[in-house]
């Protein structure tokens, strides 16, 4: 569930704001790696699995590691990443929020990483996946969006026009 400091509308709205704010070439689309959200000079490795504890030792989320900053590079424009999908909100079956996280398990079996590393995509269309955990790309309009879900402080958000099953 996303907290009041920021839901879904909220963030979708962010979003839209930034791409009239700064209008991007429909054709360009900017090929993101999880590396590329850490700020530049961040040498710290993304997705450390360090820190694995018994599910029933503590919540996972107050085992976030604290991020060392977001960048603003790509606010409003088109974006493709590819992660792992931790499900948030459904529409009958269909997923149309979730946290893209960079590896498997994070926010659930493993305490999540920093929120720099995490970013809360929403759809219109509800995206009908696989299962928790599947590996997807999302393209669309990414922003830098302080979001709180119950399992973790997210630093990014994505407006997907585009989720599909990562290529296996």
């Amino acid at each position: 569930m996303v907290s009041p400091k920021l839901t879904r509308r909220a963030a979708v709205l962010r979003l839209s704001a930034l791409a009239i704010a700064f209008p991007a070439n429909a054709e360009t689309v900017v090929n993101l790696t999880w590396r590329d959200l850490l700020p530049e000079d961040d040498t710290s490795l993304p997705g450390n699995l360090q820190g694995i504890l018994p599910h029933d030792e503590t919540t996972m989320a107050a085992r976030q590691p604290m991020s060392t900053g977001i960048r603003t590079d790509w606010n409003g424009q088109i974006v493709q990443l590819s992660g792992f999908v931790v499900p948030i909100d459904y529409q009958g079956t269909g997923v149309t929020a979730f946290i893209l996280v960079p590896f498997v398990g994070a926010c659930i079996h493993v305490p999540p990483p920093p929120a720099n590393q995490l970013v809360f995509v929403t759809t219109k269309t509800p995206y009908e996946g696989s299962g928790m955990f599947e590996a997807v790309t999302v393209t669309g309009i990414f922003g830098t969006a302080s979001t709180t879900t119950e399992l973790a402080e997210v630093g990014y958000a994505l407006s997907a026009d585009e989720i599909r099953p990562y290529p296996k």
